[in-house]
């Protein structure tokens, strides 16, 4: 099964000010991921190319890192999971930034149900809280994107 799973959020701050956010990714000081309500990304060597590591279960490589505009993963966990996700920021030019996060990849074999019932649902709701996380900081009114019942009763069962 192929997956193409795009998010995508306009940042209302020029790119200067948003493309060093993606460097903190991994790090203690990490800007995007969500770590207060989900599971940190960690990785051996920082954010540079072979870098190994993951969040939660699922593990994956650095393929491509550009600092301020684009890091790549490669999957290897879950093993049915084969291709690439990546966070990358583009400047709109307008005083505006855009941050993307894309997963293309085949799923195979029992992973097309862990990623059809599980992991889909929680990767959404991941990646919003990530996108608000980095909006927040330039608002004086948090933003929270409110979790579907689907994502609240997994994480329930997860616990």
């Amino acid at each position: 099964m192929h997956v193409l799973n795009i998010h995508r959020r306009i940042i209302a701050q020029p790119i200067e000010k948003v493309a060093p956010l993606l460097d903190t990714l991994a790090s203690k000081e990490d800007r995007i991921m969500p770590t207060a309500q989900w599971p940190p990304i960690r990785l051996d060597q920082g954010l540079q190319p072979g870098s190994k590591g993951g969040h939660g279960p699922i593990r994956y490589t650095v393929s491509e890192y550009l600092p301020g505009a684009l890091v790549k993963f490669l999957f290897s966990r879950p093993r049915g999971f084969r291709g690439h996700h990546w966070f990358e920021i583009t400047d709109l030019k307008n005083g505006q930034t855009e941050i993307k996060h894309t997963i293309d990849m085949q799923v195979v074999g029992i992973d097309i149900l862990t990623w059809s019932f599980a992991i889909r649902w929680l990767h959404d709701a991941l990646i919003e809280d990530g996108f608000d996380k980095i909006e927040n900081i330039y608002l004086t009114e948090n933003k929270k994107t409110k979790w579907t019942i689907g994502v609240r009763f997994l994480r329930w069962i997860l616990k």
